[in-house]
């Protein structure tokens, strides 16, 4: 990495990994790069070794019960995908919201639009928070699927998760999170607030590389599998095993993907999440501080401290959000995420679509230094478009 960028998208992709993980991953793939779980010798031993080692981890991050529930996918998107595709029948219901990424909001359009299920989408209020309230008036007798995002990706903002569970529990409706901004650096506890599910991405605060995710499944939930194939088990049946994890996997794995995911892992256990929260969040506040004290700059629900991740949505007024990405992209150096960020509906409630906003997302490798440089530039911007 240039010493010299200063990256702040990190809820697009964190950036740099942990120090030391790339040549681990090359390492450790030069000698256990071989199939999992379909050899009979010591090395397809050992390879299916690091593939439940990580699943036992995830199990414990997400405090299920089961590791062997716990499958991998390519992102939180395809790990989406799996449950809506997999649970949802002709005439079923589900409840989402307004703050959803495309990566909910397609799936569930694609299949209205097929004629197989309907849904309602809560919306959200000024500060960024979903209404209790409005989740449990939108279930009915028929809906098959609460499925909400755990962290809004363009305002930061954390659900109220554990409340929406038990409202989901009391009503006998299974209840899936998207974790793509949440897993990693704030807790998610799938027994005590009875989550039927997780879909996790890995490649961001989980600190692994592009094309990992997973799906975290309690043991009551049932889905179906989507995708057929070898699975190394029962190669004999014309029929996918029906076991976890085999039950939702098809095909070879991604071992080295897994492999830098054990490294995001492992940086997470050593520093602790909590640890990294904290840190980000002080930077976050004094990013927030400074930008918010620019004339020109509108910051969108950023004001709660307690409920909240290292990320943060703004405009400059007069400026198209793009423009401003770019300034700071060709004058600064500093790298940031402009447009809708394929959250479209989030835009339309805090009227921002469809022009979109400026996003800064801090990760665990940002420091001082970065915020005063984006704070400078900014207000280097702000001193301009006043002019």
């Amino acid at each position: 990495m240039n010493p010299d960028i200063v990256y702040l998208d990190n809820a697009a992709t964190t950036f740099p990994k942990p120090v030391g993980a790339l040549d681990r991953m090359i390492e450790l793939y030069k000698k256990k790069g071989v199939s999992p779980g379909r050899g009979s010798y010591d090395l397809a031993f050992e390879a299916d070794d690091i593939v439940y080692d990580v699943r036992t981890r995830l199990g414990r991050l997400f405090n299920t019960p089961d590791p062997k529930r716990v499958i991998f996918t390519s992102n939180a998107t395809d790990a989406i995908n799996i449950v809506l595709q997999g649970m949802l029948k002709t005439g079923d219901h589900v409840v989402s919201t307004r703050l959803e990424h495309n990566s909910v909001l397609r799936p569930l359009y694609h299949l209205k639009k097929n004629g197989i299920i309907t849904y309602d989408l809560v919306g959200f209020d000024p500060k960024g928070f979903i209404d209790l309230d409005d989740i449990s008036k939108a279930i009915r007798e028929n809906t098959r699927l609460v499925l909400i995002n755990h962290v809004s990706n363009v305002l930061g903002t954390i659900q109220p998760i554990k409340e929406i569970s038990e409202i989901c529990a009391k009503r006998g409706v299974p209840f899936v999170i998207d974790a793509a901004q949440s897993a990693g650096v704030i807790p998610i506890n799938m027994q005590d607030w009875n989550i039927s599910a997780v879909a996790f991405t890995g490649h961001k605060s989980l600190l692994g590389p592009t094309g990992t995710g997973g799906l975290a499944v309690s043991p009551d939930l049932i889905i179906e599998p989507t995708r057929f194939g070898g699975t190394g088990v029962d190669s004999e049946s014309p029929i996918h095993n029906e076991t976890y994890p085999q039950r939702l996997e098809a095909g070879t794995i991604n071992l080295i993907g897994i492999i830098g995911l054990s490294e995001g892992l492992k940086y997470i256990e050593q520093r602790g999440m909590e640890a990294i929260h904290k840190k980000e969040m002080e930077l976050f506040i004094k990013l927030r501080d400074g930008l918010s004290n620019l004339e020109t700059v509108e910051c969108y629900c950023a004001a709660n401290n307690e409920n909240h991740v290292a990320l943060i949505s703004v405009n400059i007024k007069g400026m198209d959000p793009g423009d401003a990405g770019s300034i700071l992209d060709a004058d600064y150096n500093i790298a940031v995420r402009t447009g809708l960020h394929c959250a479209p509906l989030v835009h339309e409630g805090i009227g921002t679509f469809p022009r979109g906003t400026v996003r800064f997302s801090l990760g665990p490798f940002n420091t001082d230094e970065h915020i005063e440089k984006a704070i400078e530039a900014m207000t280097a911007i702000d001193r301009y478009s006043r002019t």
